[in-house]
């Protein structure tokens, strides 16, 4: 995987941990030498989630189909349910990727491998190695950027200019300094189904799972079960009606947690 350049870092305004934070990415940094895996070898392969996939993730190249103008998809969660509405016009060729991928169930199963509190929540990863290696070069073109990385804004990550394949993060405050970067909102959490995403577990820090983004793709849910076994994660995402003409006003301030956060083993 590429190690990101320093292109993708911007300034965390209030984020008193450090005084920046790399962009949402799919090409992460590479791992510490003494745990990365020897050049040319691959790691052993953990058990993958029980429950069958959608066998025509395996090809990318069938799943085209257009998105409604306007849709809903309920995220059901460790932490509870959310729901996402899209308005397609926002960003047509993110808004057609995110359809075709919850219309096959990709992100069933899957975690929340990367939870920066005051920043994003990023996802996008399959639980299954064989649908993540299908999609790794299944790259979509950029949309213009007409909306912005508001709180509760659905995005894709990326690895530079037109490099967006499965990988999506919701913006946990304003981030409007990744709008300059090329990031395209397509779609937005609902100000109730905010609450549950500030739940999501995020004690793990910023350059754990993030940094280990090739073993995740190679070993799936089994890896980061193994070794982050405190992570939420996806249970299903379904399609389930067409929203309104406008999308559903996302929360203007982050809600606090519910119970104190514990310390990762």
């Amino acid at each position: 995987m590429r190690k990101l350049a320093g292109l993708l870092l911007i300034g965390m305004v209030g984020f008193a941990a450090r005084a920046s934070a790399q962009a949402p990415a799919q090409a992460p940094a590479q791992p510490k030498a003494a745990t990365a895996p020897k050049a040319g070898t691959s790691p052993k392969t953990g058990p993958a989630p029980t429950r069958a996939y959608d066998r025509t993730l395996l090809r990318p190249a069938l799943l085209k189909d257009k998105a409604p103008d306007t849709f809903q998809v309920k995220f059901e969660t460790t932490r509870g349910e959310f729901t996402v509405t899209v308005n397609r016009a926002g960003a047509p060729i993110g808004a057609d990727r995110f359809y075709n991928l919850v219309k096959h169930h990709f992100f069933d199963n899957a975690s929340f491998f990367r939870v920066v509190p005051g920043f994003i929540v990023q996802f996008g990863l399959s639980a299954y190695p064989p649908v993540s290696a299908a999609w790794q070069r299944a790259t979509l073109k950029d949309d213009p950027v007409t909306q912005s990385n508001k709180r509760g804004y659905l995005t894709f990550a990326t690895a530079g200019p037109n490099t967006r394949t499965t990988q999506v993060f919701i913006n946990l405050k304003d981030n409007s300094s990744l709008d300059a970067q090329g990031f395209a909102p397509f779609g937005v959490v609902d100000a109730t189904g905010m609450k549950v995403v500030d739940m999501f577990y995020d004690q793990y820090g910023d350059n754990t799972p993030r940094d280990y983004q090739d073993l995740i793709t190679r070993e799936g849910k089994a890896y980061l079960d193994k070794n982050w076994p405190k992570l939420d994660s996806i249970k299903t995402a379904t399609l389930f009606g067409a929203a309104g003409e406008a999308p559903a006003k996302p929360a203007t301030a982050p809600k606090p947690k519910t119970s104190a956060p514990t310390k990762p083993q």
